[in-house]
């Protein structure tokens, strides 16, 4: 299913252009791909069932989750569907809810059932399944853990009366913010315990220490079935304000990319200082959801501009120094 150039380095690079930090988390996703695909390709040679290893990724909201499987997704051109946890766990039909998002993969596979077979499915807000005493919801989180249990190892899903889909090969890759995981994690017994000698790599210690236990997430609210059809864990880390500023400024389709192709397109340069990405992502970091209240600041900047130009063919340049200050409108000739 990939080719053999696209190793696990050239889908890092590739996610580098729409992705901005989270290097780690980057590396250890692109492996988990690479070698799921890679299993798909040596079963269709040899008989034998799929050694499956879903994904569990772990970071604050707005930090790059669902943006890099969704990037992820286009490069494999693989069908690729998204699903919250909570509307999951806000019916009681639940196995209805899923046949739901699988008819959803199948449509995005053009009909597709085998193709949809090998497509992606992100489920987040996962962390909002971790059990409780005295639930009000519809369904409790752990009934759903145990009606998602099935079908992320493998099952014969039905869609509908004539069809059905297996999702043996299906990778279901679950996300969320995990709320107090790191105070978990901080009471949890660390590593230091392993005797090691000079000659002994500590950066691995430090790795083991820093990773996400089972036990961590049996604590949180997982159960341990449950955690167990998720091997692999990929943490996020909060975005910096550095971060943030790449985010509106680098990536092919970033913010500010998309709105000069639109003041190009009325004959206008749009200029932004970097002082003012800067003023917007401190304001995003004041407002604590990452990189997702970086769109709606930025364009709230760009209304008042954008709503001036179209009506005025004699401006050529749009300078933006600061968020506090007043745009200053250039015409032709001056």
């Amino acid at each position: 299913m990939l080719s053999k150039e696209l190793t696990p380095r050239a889908i890092v690079e590739y996610l580098d252009q729409y992705v901005i930090g989270q290097e780690d988390a980057k590396k250890t996703l692109a492996v988990a791909v690479y070698a799921h695909y890679r299993k798909l390709s040596a079963l269709n040679q040899k008989a034998g069932a799929i050694a499956k290893s879903n994904v569990l990724l772990i970071g604050p909201s707005g930090t790059g989750k669902t943006l890099t499987c969704e990037t992820l997704s286009r490069l494999l051109g693989v069908p690729f569907v998204t699903a919250d946890a909570t509307s999951l766990a806000q019916t009681r039909f639940v196995s209805d809810e899923i046949e739901a998002m699988l008819q959803r993969l199948v449509d995005k596979a053009g009909g597709d059932v085998q193709e949809a077979g090998r497509g992606i499915v992100f489920i987040d807000e996962i962390d909002k399944l971790k059990t409780s005493t005295g639930e009000t919801h519809a369904t409790s989180g752990e009934s759903v853990q145990h009606a998602l249990l099935k079908i992320m190892e493998c099952s014969q899903v039905k869609l509908g009366a004539d069809r059905s889909i297996d999702t043996t090969n299906i990778l279901f890759i679950c996300g969320g913010a995990f709320v107090g995981l790191e105070d978990i994690m901080s009471r949890s017994k660390s590593f230091g315990f392993i005797s090691t000698t000079e000659g002994d790599d500590k950066n691995i210690i430090e790795r083991l220490n820093e990773r996400v236990k089972p036990i961590d997430l049996f604590k949180f609210g997982l159960i341990p079935e449950f955690t167990g059809r998720l091997p692999i864990i990929v943490r996020f880390r909060d975005l910096t304000k550095e971060m943030l500023v790449r985010i509106m400024s680098v990536p092919k389709n970033s913010i500010y990319h998309q709105f000069r192709e639109i003041f190009q397109s009325e004959g206008v340069e749009l200029v932004i200082e970097q002082s003012v990405f800067e003023q917007i992502a401190e304001i995003a970091i004041e407002y604590k959801t990452g990189g997702r209240s970086l769109r709606g600041i930025f364009e709230e900047l760009m209304t008042p501009i954008l709503y001036i130009v179209p009506d005025h063919p004699q401006i050529c340049r749009v300078e933006v120094k600061s968020l506090f200050e007043a745009p200053r409108y250039f015409k032709r000739g001056q």
